[in-house]
């Protein structure tokens, strides 16, 4: 074997492991399914096996309740070491019977290294892999008997998956009421798949029903597994709940042929693993296929977010482009501010005048200004929550038509509205850029030329004014048309091109809309990161496929 493939190995269970394959598509729980076992069956045979070629082969003894398994390890052993009967469906430790000169390559963690160790007939510790070293069998080959591949317990039939898997074969024990259940053959083209070498015992066959061992070699063959070896057990009364030898004559005739011959263990385990090799990239590639359109549906899901959310700024700028903003309280306070017949009447031949109106309210009524600002922090929340609030209703509407994001969003209907702490986030940012607008203008007014106009009207006054040109001065609007889209807004343009001049206070409009866009747009990226984060935690990334490719070449190389 390539010294290189045991490290390609485990770098491809660890890439399996970690790519996530939680969106409900088409064929994810399968692959979910193979992914596991694929993980279980590097960890429990691929690299044991690799590293120690010359251990024992290890047979589990296999099959569906009540087939009988327990029942033939047990006679095989000669004593009960496996519970039988109306034990079966309690969870137990595994058993696993060898000769006592090969007990020491099972002690260590080198096969199943999850399960801790016990020895003895009668040592039982829940979880641990209980050993009972034992003359009965030849040195060579250890028999592990496994919990009910159809067991009533979840956790007995996920460790019986766990123990198949670990095996260089397996001993499936089926009965002549039951070989044709549905159940075993999964099980049994999941060996063929491996490449497990696979032998079956049919027990409890009446005298009567010598076609039934007939029948079921027929049905291996279609199944692509006619070369398996088939012992056949006759129905026979038990003795002290043991298997006469005359009636288990067939298992342990070939179970002793195996044993003492080397070549023919060689060979089988050669055989086992360059079959779970040669089959390990097409069950790899199917999870690899599966996470790719894993990755495309989270594309797709994003796609819908983004767009919905690039919407909602939308909505946002074209409020501020339209003068929809300065309606309502906005204008109601500045009207408060600044006046309103006479101030309109004076305002193309008495800028001066019009300034000095400003600084009378302004310093006579101080709370006219705080009012101002709290009517235009309100209405700039109003407007991005109030579109945000339709962005979630968008995104989830849009995911709730298609099954994976239906699945995410299962019964919440969190994610039909903005989010909790929007409302906190808006009120912090908008301050904030009221504040980014109160110190531009403070800059902007500490040269010579406009310091003692600006104190006419004070950074608050201007800083106001300002936030109010956000709304006319976009969009190209000039002259009548920003009359109408503003209102009386325009007469603090005036007043603030009185003080800056025209091309500075277009700058500070525009720095100052910019600031509020760049800050709605973090808001509503914000309030869209709950459906990413749903996402991040169920679908996987590119990075993680991409890994995975390149580690499944990695083992194609090696192997």
């Amino acid at each position: 074997m390539n010294a290189a493939l045991p490290e390609a190995l485990i770098r491809l269970r660890d890439d399996l492991a970690s790519v996530r394959l939680s969106l409900e598509l088409a064929g994810a729980r399968e692959a979910r399914r193979v992914r596991e076992d694929v993980v279980a069956q590097v960890d429990d045979y691929l690299l044991p096996r690799l590293r120690q070629m010359d251990a024992p082969v290890l047979m589990v003894v296999g099959g569906s309740t009540g087939a009988g398994k327990s029942t033939i390890l047990n006679s095989l052993v000669g004593t009960e070491v496996s519970p039988a009967g109306v034990l079966r469906p309690t969870t137990r430790a595994p058993v696993l019977a060898c000769h006592p000169d090969d007990l020491h390559w099972f002690e260590d963690l080198r096969v199943l290294p999850k399960l801790a160790r016990t020895t003895g007939v009668s040592a039982v510790s829940e979880g641990s892999l209980r050993l009972v070293p034992t003359t009965a069998l030849e040195p060579g080959l250890a028999l592990l008997d496994s919990p009910d591949i159809d067991s009533v317990l979840a956790e007995n039939r996920a460790l019986a998956n766990q123990l198949l898997a670990a095996a260089d074969a397996w001993l499936f024990v089926t009965t002549a009421a039951r070989y044709a259940d549905a159940v075993p053959w999964e099980f049994l083209r999941g060996a063929r798949d491996r490449g497990t070498s696979l032998s079956i015992v049919l027990n409890r066959v009446p005298e009567d029903a010598r076609e039934v061992a007939a029948h079921l070699r027929e049905m291996l063959r279609e199944q692509d597994l006619g070369e398996t070896e088939l012992l056949v057990v006759p129905e026979t009364e038990l003795v002290d709940c043991l298997l006469p030898v005359r009636a288990l004559a067939p298992v342990r005739r070939w179970l002793d042929t195996l044993a003492a011959d080397a070549a023919a263990r060689s060979d089988l385990i050669r055989r086992t693993l360059k079959g779970a090799l040669a089959n390990l990239p097409a069950r790899t590639g199917g999870v690899v296929s599966a996470a790719a359109e894993q990755l495309a549906a989270a594309s797709e899901l994003r796609s819908e977010v983004d767009a919905a959310y690039a919407g909602a700024l939308r909505e946002v700028e074209e409020a501020m482009r339209s003068g929809s903003l300065l309606r309502g309280e906005v204008l109601a306070r500045w009207h408060e501010v600044i006046g309103t017949g006479d101030v309109m009447r004076a305002l193309e031949s008495r800028v001066g005048w019009v300034r000095d109106r400003v600084k009378s309210v302004l310093t006579g009524k101080p709370a006219a200004d705080e009012e101002l600002r709290v009517a235009v922090e309100n209405r700039i929340e109003a407007v991005i929550r109030a579109a945000a609030e339709r962005a979630s209703e968008r995104a989830s509407r849009a995911w709730r038509e298609r099954a994976p994001g239906r699945a995410l969003l299962s019964d919440s209907s969190t994610f039909d509205r903005a989010s909790r702490e929007l409302e906190a986030r808006t009120e912090d940012e908008i301050r904030a850029w009221q504040g980014f607008v109160f110190e531009l203008v403070g800059r902007e007014g500490a040269s010579k030329r406009t310091t003692a106009r600006l104190a006419s009207l004070g950074v608050n006054g201007a800083g106001l004014t300002v936030m109010l040109a956000v709304f006319v001065h976009t969009g190209g609007l000039t002259g009548a048309e920003v009359l109408v889209a503003g209102g009386t807004s325009a007469i603090g343009q005036k007043v603030l091109e009185a003080i800056f001049g025209d091309q500075a206070v277009r700058t500070l409009a525009a720095r100052a809309r910019e600031n509020l866009l760049d800050r709605a747009e973090q808001l509503l990226r914000a309030d869209a990161v709950r459906f990413d984060e749903l996402l991040d935690a169920t679908a996987p990334d590119a990075e993680s496929v991409a890994r995975l490719h390149g580690s499944l070449d990695a083992v194609r190389r090696a192997a």
